[in-house]
């Protein structure tokens, strides 16, 4: 996989996961009717939306570590009813995805790995 196919794809699955995280605590399954505080765990993923955008290795470095808490998270509540274990479910199967492109990227990235230009 190149650079490029790796930051889109990670591109994508941290909207997408940050989208899942906010709609499932705001309207979809929230732990109390009509919203919850829950929703405020997207925080900490919107900084890395814009370094995930830019390609910067430092910021899928700091992501692959980060994104491991929304796969527990995934991983736990995927037991709960209805809803919000499918919901769950769905989570830990983006933060994984996440996980892997972003691990990828940061390697294939790393400055050792790089062609010299006059090469």
């Amino acid at each position: 996989m190149t650079l490029r196919a790796l930051n889109l794809a990670s591109s994508v699955l941290l909207v997408a996961l940050i989208a899942l995280c906010l709609l499932w605590e705001i309207r979809l399954a929230p732990l109390r009717p009509g919203g919850s505080w829950m929703m405020l765990k997207v925080l900490p993923l919107m900084p890395a939306l814009f370094g995930v955008l830019k390609g910067r290795r430092y910021t899928y470095q700091w992501l692959s570590m980060l994104v491991l808490l929304y796969l527990v998270e995934g991983v736990v509540r995927a037991a709960d009813p209805g809803l919000a274990g499918a919901l769950a479910i769905a989570e830990a199967v983006l933060a994984m995805l996440l996980f892997a492109s972003t691990v990828l990227y940061a390697r294939l990235s790393a400055p050792s790995r790089q062609r010299p230009k006059n090469a």
